[in-house]
Parts: structure tokens; C-alpha cells; sequence
């Protein structure tokens, strides 16, 4: 596998783009609610800024998949705080995601279809032929428990935090366990899969 690969898999995973565009409206969320202790001012800013954010990227011209996404996920992370008056709400999506990815990655993990192979396989020109290959399906199969570890291990440490409405702690959490893990558990992935040969299929 080559380079060409390796950011092919980092761009299926999420990218860097898709992170900064939903963690640094939550930075500013957790900045202006410790300035301001206004929770509807706080949420207003990130929503402002993801809007801000996703309107640069049409600019340039580039991809608009992660700044949509953002978007959409700073809105409802608004019109839920806005609706509870809750600051601790702001993260409570992501609690919700971050428990959906983890039981996809495990169940498909289980059934012997890693989503990561579902994902990588035909942007890596394999297909689901790798299924067939026992060593390729392994390498799709180890990386997957790594994600199912980086999405519950979010939960195991945050869903107490906000339970206890420590927004502080919360927000911080978010942001440690947000683009450090990814870009070490991405990194994991790429160093897993690298060590088997992408399964292509045989030309008839």
C-alpha cells in the first residue's frame, strides 16, 4: 500500500477538515459560555462560527461534505440547548454519535463485515473480495476494535461528566478525546491495514 492509499483511508475516516470543522465551534462554545455564563449566547457563537466556516469552504471551492455535516451538527446542538437552557446539552449529540458508531463498529465487527472494510474495500479497488482473503479480513477486523475502543472509551469518560453538568470538564474532555485520539486511532488503522496486501480481485 502506498501513499496515495494512506490518505485515501484518513479522508474516508473523517480527514482533518471534518474535525476542525466541528471542534473549533465547540472550543468557542465552552469560551463564550465561561465569559459570557449566557448558555444561548455560547450556542449562537458556535452555530455563527460554523456557519462562518462552512461559507469559507464554498468560497474556495472545496469540499462542502464536513462543513454541512458541521453545520447541521452545531444546529441541533443549538436548538437543544436553546430548548433545555442547559449548557452540558451542547455536547449531548455527540454522546448520542459517538454511542451509534460505537455499537456499528461492534456489531459489524461481530458479524464478521468490519466497517471498515465495507468503507475502504471498494475505494481501495478490492471490492468485498477481501472477505475472502482471511489475512486482509483480519487487518479490517483489528482495525475496527480499535474505533469500537476510541468511540466508548468517549462515553466511559463523558457521559458522567455530563450527568454531573461539569460543562468545563465536559468541553475539555470533548476536545482531548476528539482530534488527538482520532488522528492517533486513524494513524493506528493506516498501520494495521498496511500490513496485508490489498486484496484485489482475480481478472477473469
Amino acid at each position: 500500500m502506498n501513499q496515495d492509499d494512506k490518505h485515501t483511508i484518513l479522508n474516508a475516516l473523517g480527514g482533518k477538515k471534518g474535525l476542525f470543522d466541528s471542534a473549533v465551534p465547540a472550543l468557542l462554545f465552552l469560551i463564550i459560555f465561561n465569559i459570557s455564563k449566557e448558555v444561548s449566547t455560547a450556542a449562537l457563537s458556535a452555530l455563527a462560527l460554523s456557519g462562518i466556516i462552512t461559507l469559507i469552504r464554498i468560497a474556495k471551492r472545496e469540499k462542502l461534505q464536513s462543513a454541512i455535516s458541521g453545520v447541521l451538527g452545531v444546529a441541533i446542538c443549538y436548538l437543544i440547548t436553546r430548548s433545555t437552557g442547559k449548557a452540558e446539552d451542547f455536547y449531548l449529540p455527540g454522546l448520542f454519535i459517538n454511542a451509534g458508531y460505537g455499537l456499528l463498529y461492534l456489531a459489524t465487527n461481530l458479524a464478521g463485515w468490519p466497517i471498515i472494510g465495507v468503507v475502504l474495500g471498494p475505494l481501495l479497488g478490492e471490492d468485498f473480495h477481501w472477505r475472502k482473503v482471511k489475512e486482509r479480513k483480519r487487518v479490517y477486523q483489528l482495525a475496527g476494535w480499535l474505533w469500537v475502543a476510541l468511540f466508548f472509551s468517549r462515553l466511559i469518560v463523558q457521559y458522567p461528566l455530563y450527568k454531573s453538568g461539569n460543562v468545563n470538564a465536559l468541553g475539555t474532555a470533548r476536545l482531548l478525546m476528539g482530534y488527538p485520539l482520532f488522528i492517533a486511532t486513524a494513524w493506528g488503522t493506516w498501520m494495521i491495514i498496511k500490513q496485508q496486501p490489498v486484496a484485489r480481485k482475480p481478472v477473469e
